[in-house]
């Protein structure tokens, strides 16, 4: 009989995951794209699965060159300014950014990233790491990863 209960409960424990699992496999999942890109890297700007997007990796390479600029603070606004682009193809902004992730191998450069990256809050702030990193692609100072949700 005690073998007889642990089966019908390792049933139901089974049952239980699988429709969890299920439902969540369920979930719309769609690419989000910049209009216009032309990269052919092998990754999306952005994913959506349900209500969360999940942002790539970003460098601030200026959008007409591609070259990562002299100015450390414009480099800053070109990453955030193509991620405020992106969360708006999704219907979403700044102020959904719930986790960002800054990578950057020279940490003497944190409160001019503050300085900067304050600018594109106006009141819900994101929980933030900022991560010395070793060398970014293209020579870049910052590269961010983001996940926005409603």
């Amino acid at each position: 009989m005690k073998n007889l209960i642990l089966i019908v409960l390792g049933i139901a424990v089974g049952l239980t995951a699988s429709l969890a699992f299920s439902g969540a496999a369920a979930q719309q999942r769609r690419n989000v794209n910049l209009p216009g890109r032309t990269s052919q890297a092998p990754f999306s700007d952005a994913v959506q699965v349900g209500n969360t997007l999940y942002l790539a990796g970003r460098l601030g390479t200026d959008p007409k060159t591609g070259q990562i600029p002299s100015d450390v603070e414009q480099e800053i606004r070109n990453i955030l300014d193509a991620m405020k682009a992106v969360l708006a193809e999704a219907k979403m902004s700044m102020d959904d950014l719930v986790s960002v992730q800054v990578f950057c191998p020279d940490l003497t450069l944190y409160d001019k990233f503050n300085s900067v990256y304050r600018t594109y809050f106006d009141k819900n702030l994101p929980a933030r790491a900022f991560i010395g990193s070793g060398p970014l692609l293209r020579g870049a100072r910052f590269e961010i990863q983001a996940v926005a949700a409603r």
